[in-house]
C-alpha cells in the first residue's frame, strides 16, 4: 500500500516514453519494449557486429541487442541511462543480453566480463559507470567474473561523437592500460560498452588487452549504429 501511495504522488515511468509503469512492468513499458528496434543478429553466427573488426582486431565473437539511430527510443534509453542516473537501464540490457548470449556456442566459456573503462575525471563527474550493470549481469549468465579493476583509462578527452574515425582511433590509441596481465592470460574475455559506432574505443581496449598472452576477446554491446 505504501509503494502505491508514493507511485501515486511519484510515478516510476518508462524510460523510453515517460508513461508510467504498470505494476508488472520494469523500465521500460509493455509497448515501448515490443517496438524497440532489435538488431536480430543471430550469436552463433558472423553478423554485421563482427564486420566493424574485419581488418582491424582480432575479435572471436561480437553481438549488438539494438539499433541505434539518432532521434530514436534507444537514443533516449542510453541517453536517460548516461546523463540521468536511470542505471537500472544498465541492469535491465544486461538481463537481456545475458539471456541471449547464454544459449550460444560464440560465447561459450567466457572466463571474464571487462567493461571499457572511464576515466577516473568522467566516473567522478558521472558517479557510475554505464556499462557496470550491463557487464555484471551478463557475467551471471555466463557464469563468468566481471572485473573492472583490469583496464584503465588513463587520458581524458573531448566526447567523441563529433569525430570521424581517425581522428578518434588516434585519441584512443594511447589512452588505456592493461593491470595485472598475467591475470588474463589464457582467458577468454568478454569486452562489454554502450554503443558501437566506429569501434575505435573497442580497437584501442582490444589492442591494449593483447599485451596479455594466448586470450580470446569477444564483444557485447548495447546497441550499434546503423
Amino acid at each position: 500500500m505504501f509503494h502505491d501511495f508514493i507511485n501515486l504522488f511519484y510515478p516510476i515511468t518508462c524510460n523510453c516514453c515517460d508513461s508510467p509503469l504498470l505494476n508488472h512492468e520494469d523500465v521500460i513499458c509493455t509497448s515501448c519494449l515490443h517496438q524497440l528496434p532489435l538488431s536480430n543478429y543471430q550469436p552463433n553466427n558472423v553478423n554485421q557486429a563482427d564486420k566493424v573488426f574485419y581488418g582491424r582486431a582480432e575479435v572471436n565473437a561480437a553481438y549488438s541487442l539494438l539499433l541505434f539511430r539518432k532521434k530514436s527510443m534507444v537514443q533516449t534509453l542510453l541517453h536517460n541511462l548516461k546523463y540521468k542516473r536511470q542505471f537500472e537501464i544498465s541492469y535491465f540490457l544486461g538481463r537481456w543480453t545475458g539471456e541471449i548470449l547464454k544459449n550460444t556456442t560464440r560465447f561459450r566459456q567466457i572466463d571474464l566480463v571487462v567493461p571499457v573503462p572511464l576515466h577516473k575525471k568522467r566516473l567522478k563527474e558521472r558517479g557510475y559507470n554505464q556499462v557496470e550493470g550491463f557487464g555484471k549481469e551478463i557475467a551471471k549468465s555466463l557464469d563468468a567474473v566481471y572485473r573492472d579493476d583490469l583496464l584503465l583509462k588513463t587520458s581524458s578527452s573531448k566526447k567523441q561523437a563529433l569525430k570521424n574515425r581517425i581522428s578518434r582511433w588516434n585519441l584512443m590509441e594511447e589512452s588505456f592500460q592493461l593491470k595485472k596481465p598475467s591475470e588474463i592470460s589464457g582467458k577468454h574475455i568478454l569486452l562489454v560498452d554502450d554503443i558501437l559506432t566506429t569501434g575505435a574505443t573497442l580497437e584501442a581496449c582490444i589492442n591494449c588487452l593483447r599485451y596479455s598472452e594466448k586470450i580470446k576477446i569477444s564483444i557485447a554491446t548495447m546497441a550499434i549504429t546503423i
